[in-house]
């Protein structure tokens, strides 16, 4: 069948962990390969916190298709055209950040997936199928169950909320926007606080209730981390390019500016 497999989604399938690879400040299309090079998953190109062009993001994912590995874009806001966009130039999935409520779940999913289960527009030829034609109906069906649909939970509302978020169809994961949660709390950065540990179980116990996966973002301590995917996280925002690069230019000048003469 002409489609592009979802790495991310079949290995959560599979009970393995999809790691993704954060994309801030990356401009050129390379980054997909550098990404897949160094072991990663999907990409996570953060269409709410960069100044990225729509048109960037989808000449990233489209070169993401090739390289192997799953572009998911995250979209700025709620709006539709934020999740269509993308998804029409070649993402294989939205993370759509701060859903709070069912009635927000659901939207996001109607507006990422194709009627009968949901109202996305019907475009044309798909990267994702490789441009090969195929009938409308037969499209529609093979790109939904292709995408991997992800609502961020990151209040406490949001938390409350979660195994309703998680029972709607066409939510795929539930990933917890460790930062903002931890800000809404009144306890920033504090991320092995046991209010984070509690979110946490109550996510996961949703996404088990209801047969979806449990994400995680902006944890990066490695005991933290391991607590959390221990709890059930598998879909990983393991970093971003900026931070990566930030850290290994640090430590070279650091040890030339060491060096004895």
């Amino acid at each position: 069948m002409p489609i592009v497999p979802n790495i991310a989604k079949d290995k959560m399938k599979a009970g393995e962990l999809a790691l993704g690879f954060g994309v801030r400040n990356a401009r050129s299309v390379d980054i997909a390969k550098i990404a897949k090079v160094c072991g990663f998953d999907w990409l996570f190109i953060d269409l709410e916190h960069n100044t990225m062009s729509i048109d960037m993001a989808v000449q990233i994912s489209v070169a993401a298709l090739d390289a192997g590995i799953t572009p998911i874009p995250r979209a700025s806001a709620h709006e539709r055209f934020q999740t269509s966009r993308p998804l029409d130039g070649g993402a294989q999935g939205i993370v759509v950040p701060h859903v709070d409520t069912v009635e927000e779940a659901q939207r996001v999913a109607d507006q990422a997936l194709f009627p009968p289960l949901g109202h996305r527009s019907i475009s044309g030829t798909q990267p994702v199928l490789g441009y090969e034609s195929m009938p409308i109906k037969k499209m529609a069906e093979v790109i939904n169950d292709n995408l991997l649909v992800t609502v961020m939970l990151e209040t406490p509302t949001a938390i409350a909320n979660a195994d309703a978020i998680a029972a709607v169809p066409g939510i795929d994961c539930l990933l917890i926007g460790t930062n903002d949660l931890c800000a809404e709390m009144g306890i920033h950065g504090q991320y092995g606080h046991e209010n984070v540990a509690k979110a946490y179980d109550t996510a996961a116990a949703a996404c088990r209730n209801n047969g979806k996966f449990l994400g995680m973002g902006g944890v990066y301590d490695e005991e933290l981390a391991t607590k959390y995917i221990q709890k059930g996280a598998q879909m990983i925002l393991s970093g971003q390019d900026l931070g990566w690069m930030m850290q290994a230019a640090k430590a070279r000048s650091g040890f030339l500016r060491s060096i004895k003469r």
